[in-house]
C-alpha cells in the first residue's frame, strides 16, 4: 500500500490518474484501498480466482477482502460463480460486474492437425494436461486415469514444485510408454500442441476461469474438464467438451463419453469464438467511464 502510494503521487505530478484498476482482491486490492485513504481516486477491485475461492477461508483475510470490496467502487469477477461468493460472503451484489476472460482467436487458431502431430511423433489418440505442476491442477488425476486409458498417450506440459512427484507416479504405474513430460512451452508451442491433440484434460480443483480451456478449444481441441467454479460457464456444449467429477475413474469415462460422440473441430472452434475479448474489453471500457 505504500509502494503504491509513493508511486501514484509520483506520476499524479506528471498526469491526472482517473482510476487505478486492480486485479487480484488479496493482497493486492486489499493494498490499492488502503492506498486510497489518501489518493482519494476511484477504484475497481477484479477477482480472478483464489483469491475469492481459497484465501477467504482464512478469517483476517476474508475481512479485510470484504471491506476492500465495498470500499471499491465497483468489483469485476471473471465468472458468476466468483461473484455468486462474493455476495454470499456480503459484497453488494450490485456493485459486482461479471466480465469473463477472452481467448485470443488470432493466436490459437486451427492448424494442420497432421503436421503438428508428426512433429510431436504422436501415434495414438492423444491427451494433453496444460498447467503448472501443482496439486490443484490435478495432473495426478489424469495420469492415474491413464491406467484406465491404454490406448491413448498424454502430454503433460507445464513445470514446478511436484515434477518429480508426477515422474516417480508415471513410472510407478508402469505409465512411461503412455505419458509425456514436455516442460514449460511457449504461446506458440501451445498453439500447436492442442491443434495435434485430441482432448484436452484440466482437473483442477479451483478455477476462475481457466484461459487454457478456451485455447485449447479455438485450436479445434474439445475439453474434458473438472465440474468446478467458473468451469461450467465455459464448457457449456458438447462441442466443447464434457464435464467430470474430480477422480480419476470419472476423468477416464468423462475421454470415453468425448469420443463417442466426438465433435467436428470446426465446430469447436466456432464455439470459442463467441468468446473473443470484444465483448470483454468494451464492458470493461464502459464501466471505467462509469467509475471514473
Amino acid at each position: 500500500a505504500l509502494s503504491l502510494y509513493w508511486q501514484v503521487k509520483t506520476l499524479q505530478k506528471q498526469q491526472k490518474i482517473d482510476l487505478i484498476d486492480a486485479h487480484y482482491f488479496y493482497p493486492d486490492g486489499v493494498a490499492v484501498a488502503l492506498a486510497n485513504k489518501w489518493l482519494k481516486i476511484p477504484f475497481i477491485i477484479s477477482a480472478r480466482g483464489t483469491d475469492i475461492n481459497l484465501i477467504p477461508e482464512y478469517r483476517l483475510p476474508r475481512k479485510m477482502i470484504l471491506w476492500a470490496a465495498n470500499k471499491a467502487q465497483a468489483s469485476v469477477t471473471v465468472c458468476k460463480a466468483l461473484k455468486d461468493s462474493m455476495v454470499e460472503m456480503g459484497a453488494e451484489e450490485k456493485k459486482i460486474y461479471v466480465y469473463r476472460n477472452g481467448v485470443d482467436l488470432e493466436l490459437f487458431r486451427l492448424l494442420d492437425k497432421q503436421q503438428c502431430r508428426e512433429k510431436f511423433q504422436l501415434s495414438k489418440k492423444t491427451l494433453v494436461s496444460v498447467g503448472h505442476l501443482i496439486e490443484r491442477k490435478g495432473h495426478h488425476l489424469v495420469i492415474e486415469a491413464m491406467q484406465l486409458l491404454p490406448d491413448y498417450q498424454l502430454l503433460i506440459v507445464g513445470d514446478g514444485e511436484e515434477e518429480k512427484y508426477l515422474k516417480t507416479l508415471v513410472e510407478t504405474l508402469c505409465l512411461t510408454e503412455q505419458v509425456s513430460f514436455l516442460g514449460e512451452k511457449k504461446q506458440q508451442d501451445l498453439t500447436e500442441i492442442y491443434n495435434a491433440a485430441d482432448a484436452m484434460i484440466l482437473a483442477s480443483s479451483r478455477e476462475g476461469w481457466a484461459n487454457v480451456l478456451l485455447e485449447s478449444m479455438a485450436c479445434g481441441t474439445p475439453v474434458v474438464a473438472t465440474d468446478i467454479w467458473g468451469t461450467p460457464e465455459v464448457v457449456q456444449s458438447s462441442d466443447a467438451g464434457v464435464l467430470v467429477k474430480r477422480t480419476s475413474e470419472s476423468i477416464a469415462q468423462g475421454v470415453d463419453n468425448l469420443f463417442e460422440h466426438y465433435p467436428l473441430r470446426t465446430n469447436t472452434r466456432k464455439y470459442a469464438e463467441q468468446f473473443s475479448w470484444d465483448s470483454t474489453t468494451q464492458g470493461l471500457l464502459k464501466l471505467f467511464k462509469i467509475v471514473a
